[in-house]
């Protein structure tokens, strides 16, 4: 039987696409991951197992979008925490382009804004390009299916990037709000309003 050789660059590109997963759509499955808090411990997703699901924001200490939303982002966990929703914040940007996003300076952030949610540093980035997160802040509300977390909303805060009083549309809350009440999201993703993710080269 005669031999089919293929360029090596094929086979390269191959394998690449092979190990890459696409980010996650609105009904995916949310694999499990495990990250460093600001308090020095490991937390995972799969410490959530008993909630309803969880309100995932890759966000950051320096960004004008992320501190705009920072009290937003609070008011959320104190909402929702208590009815099966935390909040759980990642931040992922490389500390090298952005020193302001330190490990050390997230947990002063932290402290001095008094989080009652993880506060977590993606090192590898690894977490953000799995869920697709392209800015901050970037929210993904997760719903607990049986023993799965499944994307149920993706985007934006509300649709007032400056002012939460004057927002008129609540996309996370409408979203957990519908999710709570056993009803369909009526819309289940917006465009992310915030700066663009420092990736490392």
């Amino acid at each position: 039987m005669k031999k089919i050789k293929f360029p090596l660059a094929l086979i390269c590109v191959v394998a690449l696409f092979s190990f890459e997963n696409p980010p996650y759509e609105v009904g995916d499955s949310v694999a499990d991951f495990k990250l460093k808090n600001v308090d020095g411990k490991m937390v995972s997703l799969s410490d959530y197992k008993d909630q309803n699901g969880a309100i995932v924001i890759f966000d950051c200490n320096t960004c004008p979008y992320s501190k705009a939303y920072n009290g937003r982002i609070i008011d959320l966990n104190d909402k929702y925490a208590s009815k099966g929703f935390p909040v759980i914040t990642i931040n992922p940007n490389d500390p090298e382009i952005s020193p302001g996003d330190s490990f050390k300076e997230m947990a002063s952030q932290a402290k001095k804004k008094g989080y009652e949610f993880p506060y977590l540093q993606d090192e590898t980035q690894q977490v953000a390009r799995s869920f697709g997160a392209t800015n901050t802040p970037h929210v993904f509300v997760l719903e607990k299916d049986g023993q799965n977390f499944k994307v149920a909303y993706i985007g934006t805060i509300d649709n007032n990037s400056r002012d939460g009083s004057a927002a008129t549309k609540k996309y996370v809350e409408e979203a957990v709000d519908a999710l709570l009440g056993d009803k369909a999201i009526s819309t289940t993703r917006t465009k992310a309003i915030g700066c663009g993710i420092k990736w490392r080269d």
